[in-house]
């Protein structure tokens, strides 16, 4: 299968060019020339069974395809519990079980996978260039740590991050470097999309990225939600709602792509902190960016949404279609204190900010009227968020091993202006 650009200006590539690549030549998104067929699924013993089965229309006649049973097992060696919550038909997709507790593990392991394939053998070293608001940077960096003829430079809006988030960003050194940019995280990611656009600086430093814009973040990321939902339709007969809390849209876009192929998965609600760009667009207005606001869910603090140019590729442009095919709600902070401290007063459910924007949306969905099962998308270990949970619940939160382990190592990162002048510079030094 072959790939193309979500502008419609960009020759088609291979899988594996699009993967080095990152981002189209212009400026747009890699999208399957074609979308795979609907079929029957089944679930496989493991996640990474699924995946391989899943991701296969994708990866047919390319280069990387031989390897692609290896790599799945390689990047998904952790679990994704699908667990029942306090209210009946209720239950959380737990996402964060990988090495820095965060649901983008499963993305930035399997992307490191596949370039480690491609990198074979060449003798010009790759940059990874990435912008993160909070979990993609550490998981991008721990997927890649020490990989030969790979490194990785990771900007991060500063003071907009939490404080384990941060230490965990500057904790790796080696081949990777955290810049803390004084901006938000809009000016983070316009920086990273103009260094995969300059051609000059591609000549030489080649370039990759590993946010959610990447096909090796976004593809891999239907892997849990096919298996839990293959897994729950097997044993109930019924499809699995979901609820997706959501700031550029990549996760959310992994779902509503593993829905098209036709796995068992049903309503798709997207759930956004007060940066409601998404909301607003489902209510009827019109696509707006915005400044991003600082909120308690600080990985969802996106103002300009990268991959709503593949929701509308996928809708082919049909706005009428798109708005009527999901929900959105945005979920300001005084409302995710509420949910947090609530639901571990009356259940003993700890959830992280972000999961807690999820569980609030399910609740207004359900006293709606919603119906079926449904499952909200824990997308990050409440334990990296201790400043806010803790207070909420009154207690302090055990941290998992592999998330202690990094925040045991000292951390660095260095002040880097928000003007892609300052980010090119860093890029073109050895």
């Amino acid at each position: 299968m072959n790939f193309v650009s979500t502008r419609r200006n960009a020759p088609s590539v291979s899988l594996s060019q699009a993967l080095a690549a990152g981002l189209a030549p212009d400026g747009g998104l890699y999208v399957p020339e074609h979308r795979p067929q609907s079929r029957r699924w089944q679930p496989g013993d493991t996640i990474a069974a699924t995946a391989a089965a899943v991701l296969a229309p994708y990866f047919d006649g390319d280069d990387l395809e031989p390897a692609l049973p290896v790599m799945c097992t390689q990047a998904f060696d952790f679990p994704a519990p699908l667990l029942p919550l306090s209210t009946p038909g209720d239950h959380v997709l737990e996402l964060f079980h990988g090495p820095t507790a965060a649901f983008k593990d499963f993305g930035a392991r399997f992307l490191a996978a596949s370039l480690a394939q491609l990198q074979r053998g060449s003798d010009r070293p790759l940059t990874i260039v990435v912008a993160t608001s909070g979990d993609t940077g550490a998981a991008v960096a721990a997927a890649f740590h020490r990989q030969p003829g790979i490194r990785v430079v990771v900007l991060y809006p500063d003071g907009r991050v939490s404080p384990r988030q941060a230490h965990q960003l500057g904790c790796f050194g080696d081949n990777i470097r955290a810049l803390r940019v004084a901006g938000a995280f809009d000016d983070c990611q316009a920086m990273v999309k103009l260094a995969l656009g300059d051609r000059a600086l591609q000549a030489q430093v080649p370039l990759s990225s590993a946010n959610s814009i990447s096909l090796g973040r976004w593809l891999p990321q239907m892997s849990y939600y096919a298996h839990a939902a293959l897994v729950h339709h097997a044993r109930t007969g019924r499809e699995l709602n979901l609820v997706i809390p959501t700031g550029n849209l990549g996760n959310a876009m992994a779902a509503i792509l593993a829905r098209a192929m036709g796995l068992p998965i049903g309503q798709i609600a997207l759930a956004t902190n007060a940066n409601d760009v998404l909301p607003r667009f489902f209510d009827g207005e019109p696509y707006l960016t915005q400044t991003s606001v600082a909120t308690l869910a600080n990985a969802m603090d996106v103002g300009a949404p990268s991959n709503f140019e593949r929701l509308r590729w996928l809708y082919a442009d049909d706005d009428a279609a798109l708005r009527a095919a999901f929900s959105a709600a945005a979920v300001e902070d005084a409302a995710i204190r509420e949910v947090i401290a609530r639901r571990y007063a009356q259940a003993g459910e700890v959830f992280c900010p972000h999961t807690a924007v999820a569980v609030k949306h399910l609740e207004a969905l359900r006293a709606a009227g919603a119906q079926g099962d449904w499952a909200v998308v824990a997308t990050a270990h409440p334990a990296k968020f201790e400043s806010v949970v803790e207070p909420l619940i009154g207690r302090p939160l055990a941290v998992p091993d592999s998330l202690d382990a990094l925040l045991q190592r000292p951390a660095r990162a260095e002040p880097c202006a928000p003007a892609y002048a300052a980010l090119r510079e860093v890029l073109l030094q050895p």
